[in-house]
Order: C-alpha cells, then structure tokens, then sequence
C-alpha cells in the first residue's frame, strides 16, 4: 500500500506548498525530552481555569494557536499556526472542504482508513507496517511547522487474538504542544510504550466502552498520561457518561456547544479537562 511520504534525504512538495522531510537525523521529540526529566520536572503553564466554551475556532489565529476540529467518528482535523493540516483516522468520506497535507491511519475498520486516499494528500501515514506485517512501522516526520512520530501499539483481531504493532499512537509536536491520537488502543499501555510516548499536552480517545477497551481501563491510561486537555472520541451509544463517571473531581468536564476547540501553550486549561467537543 502506497505511503507517500519522502525517505531519507528526499524533500517533495505537498498540495499546499508543504515541505515533508523525513531525514536520516530526524528531529528530536520535545515532548520525550522533557518526559524523560520526570519526576524532577515541574510543569509550568500559563493559563486560565477553562476553554471549552471559551475558546470556540475562529478563523483568525494567533502564531501560537492550534485549531482542532472533530470531523466524526475518530478523525479530527488539525490546523497549525503555520497553515498544514493533519487529519487524524482518516477514511476519506469524513472530511472538511479542504485536502489535508498529512493523513494518518488505522485498520481497526474501515471507518479508520482508506485505501484510495486522495491523490493531492501529501503524505499518508499508515499505523501499521505494510511491508513486514507484526513489526512496527516507525514515522519520524516533518511538516512545515510540525512534527509527526508514532508509537506502536497491538490490534485485537475479529477473532479475539492480537496482532503485534497493529495500532498506532500518532504523536503531533506543533508550536511547543504534545497532541496525541489513541486510534484503536486495544490494550493497557506499558511502561515502555509511556516512556515513548513522553508528555502528552493534549490527547484524543475512544470512549466506545470495549470496542477498542473498556471505561476502567481507559480511564486509568487517561489518568497516568495526566493530559491537560482530554478529546473523546469514537463514541458509541451512552458510553460518554460512564467514560465520564470513571473520574473524579481532579478533572474538569465540559460538554462544548462546538465542534473544534482553538488551544495554545498559554491557554491550556491548569486543571486536567475532558472536553467533549460537538458531535461526539
């Protein structure tokens, strides 16, 4: 399957004037640097008490704003002060108007992937390996102003049995924030993946209630990753409530009457927020 991204010291150009580098030396994570510190690290942050409602997306934004907007189901798209676009789970029919420059993918189902993405897409970045399937795939890339990594996870299959590295955890490192993408987590983490992983400002997860794992188990992922701003996702039927009733008053929630949230170092949220952005 085709993954058009360049390899190595190649550079090409994406639909919007992009350039992709995926080099040889690849850029150093932000986000593991300072995960690896802890537990001396002391977070400092500038903010106020809450954004969801506060900060609806507006079409002006400020050189540090990120734009995040939940097209369906598990994709959301992803908008940097410098003008790329990183769509999330993408399987082509859930979609805004524009072309993404960078999609990435999961094959949990077909509602996470396509096959025949659009042509125009800069670099499409499969979460597992085709070329040696149970090994993982590693994606260390630069966008004009973002970087974009993985950690690979397992996949339980229809039958019940898991297959190695199937999962992805994409990582998007833009404008000093650490945005993180569960896809289809299946399993508990481990303190390796955690340790890959590094810090997580901001992160996006199923709240299906089993379908990828159950509320307890996600919850307590949720709880160690400690992110400052929680994005459900991949909801089915009323399992946002019990998702939401696994925590205690050390978060905030928030039901947001938008569909996309416009966040920033300065103003994330100081206490932990699961915000559960319109048409989840």
């Amino acid at each position: 399957m085709m993954l058009r991204l360049v390899l190595s010291a190649l550079i090409s150009v994406g639909s919007a004037g992009a350039v992709f580098a995926q080099a040889e030396r690849p850029q150093v994570s932000q986000c593991q640097l300072i995960a690896e510190g802890l537990p001396a690290v002391q977070y400092a942050r500038f903010t106020p008490s809450s954004i969801g409602s506060a900060l609806p997306v507006t079409p002006v934004q400020l050189q540090e704003d990120v734009v995040i907007t939940f097209v369906g189901h598990s994709t959301f798209q992803i908008d940097t002060p410098g003008g790329i676009s990183i769509a999330t789970d993408f399987n082509g029919w859930l979609r805004t108007s524009r072309i993404p420059d960078v999609v990435t993918m999961n094959k949990a189902h077909s509602s996470h992937y396509t096959l025949s993405p659009d042509p125009g897409i800069g670099a499409v970045l499969h979460g597992w390996n085709d070329a040696a399937p149970g090994e993982p795939i590693k994606h260390q890339l630069t966008v004009g102003d973002a970087y974009i990594r993985n950690v690979s996870t397992d996949i339980r299959s229809w039958g019940g049995s898991f297959e190695p590295n199937g999962n992805s955890i994409f990582i998007i490192e833009v404008a000093g924030l650490c945005i993180g993408h569960l896809g289809h987590l299946h399993h508990e983490l481990t303190d390796a993946h955690y340790g890959e992983i590094g810090r997580l400002d901001i992160v996006m997860v199923p709240v299906d209630g089993g379908l990828t794992m159950g509320a307890e188990s996600m919850s307590k992922t949720i709880e160690r990753l400690r992110s400052a701003l929680v994005l459900p996702m991949h909801r089915r039927g009323p399992i946002i409530d019990s998702f939401l009733s696994m925590f205690d008053d050390s978060f905030d929630k928030e039901i947001s009457p938008h569909k996309g949230v416009t966040v920033s170092m300065r103003t994330l949220p100081k206490k932990p927020l699961i915000l559960v952005l319109e048409g989840v």
